[in-house]
């Protein structure tokens, strides 16, 4: 059975593998296709399609942008960006990426006055694309504040710690009509992590007003009841399966590239049928 992840992370983002080392990653396991989702930014699309070249395996280039719906986080994914609309992308992002600068900032100092050894650009040495929590939390755990890199997000950068500091990002809807904009797959990432069913069905109302085309339904954390709630709601609303592992690399231990925690083998056809132009 062929299968694929259309979801995964490098160190452009908070992951942990080059976009090169995401395609051996991807070959090592099995995967006949791979998308490279950073958040809000497409640094590694350059690395990764060249590192793909002659290999036995499909590249998708794709980013996941962060959005505010009402007082929710949503996460969109763009899949499918073609290389044409690379500099869009950036242009589209960099308010967001602005924003989260500055909320960086306030938690790093944040952290300083209350007693912990860090700082701005020691954590910006060790990230390649846009700083995010889980770069400060790296630091953090590296110097021994906690027991394990989950720890720090339940305890000290939790958002209801007093530290973390959240950033204005995208609106959902405008960034469904933007990646419908430039012809790539707008697919909404991991709803349950968000949304209770109630909520994203009011939700998917309005995004696939607005274009939406596709919704993980195959994901690391669900139960094998919510994936078989997510497809009769993808069903319902017309909108095409996706599926990902959401891999970050030795950031995230626990989830595996292709399997994540070892419930996942999400087919090939599932690439195939989000694909905007079919081919092979």
């Amino acid at each position: 059975m062929q299968i694929c992840d259309m979801h995964v992370h490098s160190c452009f983002s908070d992951g942990s593998s080059t976009p090169a080392q995401l395609i051996e990653e991807g070959l090592s396991v099995g995967l006949s296709a791979i998308a490279l989702t950073d958040h809000n930014n497409i640094g590694g699309a350059e690395e990764f399609l060249k590192a793909s070249c002659g290999k036995d395996i499909k590249a998708v280039v794709g980013t996941e942008f962060s959005t505010d719906y009402g007082d929710k986080e949503l996460h969109i994914l763009g899949l499918f960006i073609q290389k044409e609309h690379f500099k869009k992308v950036t242009a589209y992002c960099e308010r967001v990426i602005l924003n989260k600068e500055k909320s960086n900032r306030v938690m790093i100092d944040r952290l300083k006055k209350a007693g912990y050894d860090i700082d701005y650009d020691e954590v910006k040495r060790n990230c390649q694309g846009t700083m995010n929590r889980a770069h400060i939390g790296a630091v953090l755990f590296k110097k021994g504040y906690t027991k394990t890199i989950e720890e720090v997000f339940d305890t000290i950068l939790s958002k209801s710690g007093g530290i973390y500091e959240s950033a204005k990002r995208l609106d959902a809807f405008e960034t469904i009509k933007f990646i419908r904009s430039i012809g790539a797959v707008p697919v909404l990432a991991h709803p349950f992590l968000d949304l209770n069913e109630s909520e994203l069905r009011v939700f998917l109302a309005k995004a696939t007003a607005n274009g939406l085309i596709g919704m993980e339904t195959e994901y690391t954390t669900y139960s094998p009841e919510q994936t078989f709630l997510a497809r009769q709601i993808a069903s319902e609303f017309g909108l095409k399966r996706s599926g990902g592992s959401d891999y970050h690399g030795c950031r995230k231990e626990n989830v595996a590239l292709a399997t994540g925690r070892g419930n996942l083998a999400i087919p090939y056809s599932i690439y195939q049928d989000l694909r905007p132009e079919k081919g092979e």
